[in-house]
């Protein structure tokens, strides 16, 4: 019976094959698909995951770009209509970014512990070849996204911005599409690829946020990678230009779609309305806050700065001072970051709130931001009426503050957005420096948050007030302008505002590259070389007395990565890896058996152990992990263990020599190896433990721990 059955059961499954509807024409479907497949991957199957990806993240970043403008507006909306009632005038513009910081906290901390903070220290870690479980799953995607968006619409109120955040979406949208790759190409994962597709991503996510590609790329290897491979480079560049060319299409598309509904249209403010956050400019505002925009740019922030020669030889000396002084706040600021970080965590009230109920300490702190930052207070003094945006873009501005505010009177209409900046009993020089004051430690407080935001734009409008404010100084004191040959030229503060941006940017960041990204977002190359000269100098100050912005968010975290070492005093080369090197360890000799291992195991965790000829000799030949050691207990019989009994029947007698496999071991560190060299090899190759030989024998190791504290402390007698 049972075999009729079998029968009848493989005729039935035959049958209802053969009635699949058209399976000649499905075949040969079948084979255009696969042929198809092997011709574009004949190229390489890399290029189209990272067109997939640009086109991608630029698809998100616009689409998020146009929601918080539109949620910006209707709260712009709000405050306008709801009338001369200052408790409510006051409640709309604290309760509604207060509510949006909560709930950008609750919801992405209820989904995943990792959207808060900027991501960056993570992805730094990751690309060093340390696996943080769970961190780039795509599960973690929506959350960011939506908290990433909740955190942007609340303006210049929270002083946030989106460029870390955007960087850890693009390389779990990468890891995701590494995972593809490997399904549709039927290959086994590859951690190499896997290397390649998260440095492109870190690329792509910097690249679309600026929607400049070139400085993008070298910004993202500057701040992530220690060492990064040159065949890279044309896979980030690549992939970051694919983005940035499909939100050009975007931003042309939506511009296009809104002419016809701007046109004609009313005005509804006194100022003129924003750029859009990658480069989409908006005329003046239409009364309605769902109105499109219209108007494309090629540059983030343009700027009309058309002048033959743009600063003087002279004017050398003020953008070196400029570095000077960007340089010292940008130390001031990166301790008391740091210093506020480690506050926060160790204050029993704040601690415990962080750890059970986050959006109750966002909500304190946000309310108090936006208490300190409404327009009626002293918020008309800091010129908070204007978008992070706007700021950077009156900071721009090509004319001269100075000379335009005593004529100010009836000057009150569109193209005026400076005028946030001239109050009458402070003018624009006490503005701007009450603005400095008040967002150094406005900026430091809400980098506590527990929400997803990026910090790299605030920095960077940070940069650009300084910078103003000393051109406008410049211009006060020289009316004339100089000239170390020919007529006088004017003095152009805006020029001071790029290079001060880029400067204190940089130097908080410890990235060159911004000098040419303040180029490329504003579209001015005219202010280039002081540009450069301010960066460097500014550099150099920071980077010796500071980590970066990033590098202390590791060290806060206690992140399992190498910073920089401190120290670079000459006696810090001289520091040896035997100084500092473990001297205990756990070793197995070649014809251990049973009992060894088991000692071992237990003694330690190690993921692999190192294998010795003999305990008597022991010259080092290879190390087995941990595994495989488990293996061989399961397999071999414990020598105490009694004889017949049915678990161990099929157990042997034997040794690690004879029944394990010895990987050899490609590097060695000599005692007398020193701590950079070691240092570099660590990050080079992403190093996680290297034993260290004397003539071949076994005389300790060396694990990321020993070399992270060494390094911290400069050497023992650096």
């Amino acid at each position: 019976e049972k075999e009729e059955e079998e029968v009848e059961v493989e005729r039935v499954l035959v049958s209802e094959h053969s009635w699949r509807p058209c399976p000649t024409a499905r075949r040969r479907v079948r084979g255009c698909l696969e042929w198809v497949k092997r011709q574009l991957f004949r190229v390489g199957e890399d290029w189209y995951f990272l067109f997939i990806l640009g086109v991608l993240m630029a698809t998100i970043s616009f689409t998020m770009d146009i929601i918080v403008t539109r949620l910006h507006s209707a709260h712009m909306w709000l405050y306008r209509e709801i009338g001369d009632i200052e408790v409510l005038k006051y409640l709309s513009w604290t309760l509604y970014p207060t509510a949006l910081a909560a709930f950008s906290t609750g919801f992405s901390q209820s989904i995943t512990p990792h959207s808060g903070g900027s991501g960056i220290p993570e992805l730094k870690t990751i690309l060093m070849g340390v696996v943080l479980e769970d961190y780039l799953a795509i599960q973690n995607f929506g959350a960011k996204v939506v908290g990433l968006t909740c955190t942007l619409t609340c303006g210049s109120t929270l002083f946030l911005g989106k460029v870390g955040p955007y960087v850890h979406l693009s390389a779990m949208a990468a890891a995701y599409l590494g995972k593809m790759r490997t399904t549709v190409t039927r290959e086994y994962e590859n951690k190499f690829k896997q290397h390649e597709m998260l440095v492109a991503a870190q690329a792509v996510g910097v690249a679309t946020v600026f929607g400049a590609p070139i400085s993008g790329v070298l910004f993202s290897i500057e701040v992530m990678s220690p060492h990064f491979a040159v065949r890279d480079y044309w896979r980030g560049f690549f992939a970051a230009t694919c983005g940035a060319f499909m939100f050009r299409l975007l931003a042309v598309f939506n511009s296009e779609q809104g002419k016809a509904g701007w046109a004609g249209c009313a005005l509804s403010s006194p100022l003129p309305s924003p750029r859009g956050i990658f480069g989409v400019l908006t005329p003046k505002p239409t009364p309605s806050f769902l109105s499109p925009l219209p108007e494309t740019i090629a540059a983030l922030f343009k700027s009309d700065l058309k002048i033959d020669f743009p600063f003087d030889l002279l004017e050398t000396f003020f953008f070196l001072i400029l570095g000077i002084i960007c340089g010292i706040v940008a130390c001031a600021y990166l301790f008391c970051q740091r210093w506020m970080m480690v506050a926060v965590k160790k204050n029993w009230l704040t601690a415990k709130l962080l750890a059970t109920d986050k959006p109750v300490y966002t909500v304190l702190v946000v309310l108090l931001l936006a208490s300190v930052t409404f327009p009626p207070g002293l918020g008309q003094f800091m010129a908070s009426r204007l978008t992070m945006k706007e700021h950077l873009i009156s900071l721009f501005d090509n004319r001269t503050w100075g000379l335009l505010a005593p004529n100010a009177s009836g000057m009150a209409k569109p193209g005026g957005l400076w005028q946030e900046w001239d109050h009458p009993s402070a003018t624009i020089y006490g503005t701007l420096t009450f603005f400095l004051l008040m967002k150094f430690w406005m900026l430091i407080l809400a980098t506590t948050l527990p929400l997803p935001a990026g910090y790299f734009m605030p920095i960077f409008i940070y940069g650009a007030a300084i910078g103003r404010l000393i051109g406008e100084v410049v211009a006060l004191l020289f009316p004339q302008g100089l000239h170390s040959e020919g007529p006088p030229r004017p003095i152009i503060p805006a020029g001071y505002a790029l290079a001060g941006a880029a400067a204190f940017s940089g130097s908080v960041t410890h990235a060159v590259s911004t000098a040419l990204l303040v180029c490329e977002a504003t579209g001015h190359l005219g202010h280039i070389l002081p540009t450069v000269l301010a960066v460097l100098v500014a550099n150099a100050i920071t980077q010796k007395n500071q980590p970066s912005f990033y590098d202390a968010g590791i060290i806060v975290k206690k992140l399992p990565y190498l910073p920089p070492i401190r120290s670079r005093h000459i006696a810090s080369y001289r520091v040896m890896v035997e100084e500092f090197m473990e001297r205990r360890v756990v070793a197995l000799a070649k014809g251990d058996g049973f009992q060894e291992v088991l000692v071992a195991l237990d003694a330690s965790a190690d993921a692999e152990y190192p294998v010795v000829e003999s305990t008597g000799s022991p010259t080092l030949l290879g190390t087995i992990s941990r595994s495989q050691l488990v293996t061989f207990l399961q397999s071999h019989e414990h020598p105490q263990a009694p004889q017949g009994e049915k678990v161990n029947r099929l157990a042997t007698v034997g040794t690690l020599g004879d029944d394990c496999t010895i990987e050899p071991i490609m590097l060695q560190f000599s005692p007398w190896t020193s701590l950079h060299q070691a240092y570099h090899l660590f990050q080079l190759l992403k190093l996680h433990r290297v034993f260290v030989t004397r003539s071949g024998e076994l005389v300790g190791a060396v694990s990321r721990a020993e070399v992270r504290g060494e390094g911290a402390n400069g050497g023992a007698k650096g």
